[in-house]
């Protein structure tokens, strides 16, 4: 009989998924199954009858804009990092940060238009879907608002060095906010298709 072989030292190589990465992107594939979560129970609650049919405010329609707007700010913001284009990164950074808590307030806004055109939290179940759904996402965007904060206190608290690390540290920013912008349009156009 053979003698079992042994590996040798240096024969395997260290995995190159960016942990980090790796954990956002498993984050990010939870937020996704809680959306569908809640839009489907959206859908089957809808289908049950006494439905509350209401417009949704306009002022939905214009924070969306502001979402995509801080998509294209902070794009514009990691591409000038990657070119070495210090001060327009540090703009870009504070545009989106700004761009973010304007959407915050405008979500808020919403929930007032909401209220007062009497579709209320607890009228039915129609409207407090839309109240759930829209809060929980922008609990996510102030995440993203923190995740901004630090990078914007990076940006102008430390030298200025397009690293390897400090771009990989970047780029989880702007994929999770891009993220978050991209699932904002995808509930706007729901609610829009279904109330």
């Amino acid at each position: 009989m053979g003698e079992l072989s042994t590996p040798q030292p240096g024969r395997y190589r260290q995995s190159s998924i960016n942990e980090q990465k790796l954990l956002l992107w498993v984050a990010i594939g939870t937020i996704v199954m809680l959306f569908g979560a809640f839009t489907s129970a959206y859908v089957v609650r809808r289908s049950a009858g006494n439905w509350y049919e209401f417009k949704l405010p306009d002022i939905f329609f214009a924070s969306t804009l502001v979402i995509l707007a801080s998509s294209v700010s902070l794009h514009w913001a990691y591409s000038s990092f990657k070119r070495g284009m210090e001060q327009r990164y540090k703009i870009g950074l504070i545009i989106t940060m700004v761009l973010g808590l304007v959407f915050v307030v405008m979500q808020y806004l919403g929930w007032i238009a909401l209220d007062q055109s009497g579709a209320t939290f607890t009228i039915n179940p129609s409207s407090s879907f839309v109240y759930v759904i829209s809060g929980v996402h922008a609990a996510h965007v102030l995440g993203g608002i923190g995740a901004l904060v630090m990078a914007t206190l990076h940006a102008f608290t430390l030298p200025f060095r397009p690293t390897k690390r400090r771009r990989n540290r970047f780029e989880l920013v702007v994929q999770y906010w891009h993220f978050v912008d991209a699932l904002w349009v995808y509930l706007y156009i729901f609610f829009l298709f279904q109330s």
